[in-house]
């Protein structure tokens, strides 16, 4: 999105931008403790974790991001806009920022990032609804050349961010199966009606390839916590299941009446179910006293 971060977009307080080549980043880090890194999905921006944050920063010290093209940070390469040049280029700025984390989390193509980094360096994974699948059958070779060709049209992310209306983005976030608070619609709104926000999530999914993650998934020395949501209509939870049987050390739950935007839907119940992980897996911090 162009302009700075508004003082009304979650966190605000805590943005700062970030220059690591090749991209324009903005960071938002919140709370004490271990550090863990937040990874958003296509489309989505550091907004998806207003929920969840105050929850997590009680024990551990969140970093969250928004990916290359996404939200604010302004894409400085559409070379740079698929799986394995986004996970470069993550690891990149955690080196910029001196941050090394003990734990990533990250929600749909974000734990496709998460799992990508871990394999190179393997710490505690947790997966929310994890788009580790490509669409089937003809969906799987149009799609991708479908997304290849609006993305290099220019005027074809000023014609979605045109087309949109609140009532459309309502329709387009109860069509993953979620239905969130009329704060979080908004800033959905904001971010699909910017034609910065929409080219970039165009460049990611016209880049996106899953090859390389799915072959080496086995290799994963690092536990995974899969969370998936029953409703879930973006990505269904049989892909989590499927990821789950891949992994050495992965454990599977299941939410059956959450959707795909679960840790917005439920970030209580969300948390609950990370920091139980997190600290069985050796990544704790003792909860700071509420003022």
């Amino acid at each position: 999105m162009s302009g700075p971060v508004p003082p009304d977009w979650p966190f605000a307080k805590a943005s700062r931008m970030v220059a690591s080549r090749p991209h324009r980043w903005h960071v938002q880090e919140i709370g004490e403790g271990p550090d863990v890194l937040l990874l958003h999905g296509a489309g989505g921006a550091t907004h998806s974790w207003r929920g969840l944050v105050p929850l997590l920063a009680e024990r551990y010290r969140v970093t969250m991001i928004d990916l290359p093209g996404h939200g604010f940070t302004r894409l400085g390469s559409s070379g740079r806009s698929g799986l394995d040049a986004m996970a470069e280029d993550v690891t990149t700025l955690c080196g910029a920022l001196g941050l090394t984390p003990a734990a990533i989390l990250g929600h749909s193509a974000g734990a496709a990032i998460a799992l990508r980094l871990a394999l190179a360096r393997p710490v505690p994974v947790v997966s929310i609804n994890g788009a580790f699948q490509m669409f089937d059958g003809l969906a799987g070779w149009l799609f991708p050349i479908m997304a290849k060709a609006l993305a290099v049209n220019p005027l074809t992310p000023f014609l979605f961010a045109a087309a949109g209306s609140p009532a459309r983005t309502r329709r387009l976030i109860e069509g993953t199966g979620s239905r969130i608070d009329a704060a979080g619609l908004g800033q959905y709104h904001r971010l699909i009606s910017d034609r910065g926000h929409v080219g970039g999530a165009l460049a990611m999914m016209a880049s996106w390839s899953l090859d390389r993650l799915v072959r080496d998934a086995s290799g994963l020395e690092a536990p995974v916590l899969l969370l998936a949501g029953g409703r879930d209509r973006a990505v269904e939870p049989r892909v989590s299941r499927e990821m789950a049987e891949r992994l050495p050390r992965a454990e599977l739950r299941i939410f059956d009446d959450l959707g795909h935007l679960m840790h917005e839907e439920a970030p209580a119940e969300a948390a609950g179910a990370m920091m139980s992980f997190l600290e069985e897996a050796g990544v704790s911090s003792s909860p700071r006293p509420r003022r």
